[in-house]
C-alpha cells in the first residue's frame, strides 16, 4: 500500500512499502491490511502504526483528522504529527509539543475573546448616546 501522512501545511510521508496500518477512530482501533475495501474513518488524537515490508513498526503520534483508502492508496491529513521508533519518546515528545500548542490555542481564544467583550461594549454604548 501507499501511506500519505499530510498536515496542512506540508506532505510529510509518503512511503509505497506499507503493509498494514493500525489507526485510531471513535469506535477504538482497527486495521487497514492492502485488499481492505475502501473506506473513510474520522481520526481522533492517538497513536497511528504501520508496518513496512521488513516488519518494523514505526509509530506517529497523530491529532485529529481523516483516513481515506482507495485501491491500494491510504491518506491520512491530520492537523499536526511527530514520527518516531521509540513510544516513550515519542510519549515525551507530543507532551512537549502538542500540550505547548494547546496552551498557545487558548492564548489566543482568550485573547479573542477580550476583543469581542471589548467590541460588543463599544457597539452598545455607541447605540446607547444615540
Amino acid at each position: 500500500m501507499q501511506l500519505k501522512l499530510l498536515l496542512p501545511s506540508d506532505v510529510i510521508l509518503d512511503n509505497i512499502n506499507v503493509l498494514r496500518i493500525v489507526a485510531e477512530t471513535n469506535a477504538g482501533s482497527f486495521g487497514i491490511l492492502p485488499h481492505r475495501l475502501d473506506c473513510v474513518a474520522a481520526l481522533v488524537p492517538g497513536i497511528l502504526t504501520y508496518e513496512e515490508k521488513e516488519n518494523i513498526p514505526v509509530y506517529l503520534a497523530v491529532d485529529e483528522g481523516v483516513l481515506v483508502k482507495v485501491g491500494p492508496q491510504v491518506l491520512v491529513s491530520v492537523r499536526r504529527a511527530i514520527g518516531g521508533s521509540d513510544l516513550g519518546q515519542l510519549h515525551e515528545a507530543v507532551k512537549r509539543q502538542f500540550l505547548a500548542l494547546e496552551k498557545q490555542e487558548r492564548d489566543v481564544r482568550d485573547a479573542i475573546a477580550k476583543m469581542e467583550s471589548s467590541f460588543i461594549g463599544r457597539i452598545a454604548e455607541f447605540v446607547h448616546d444615540r
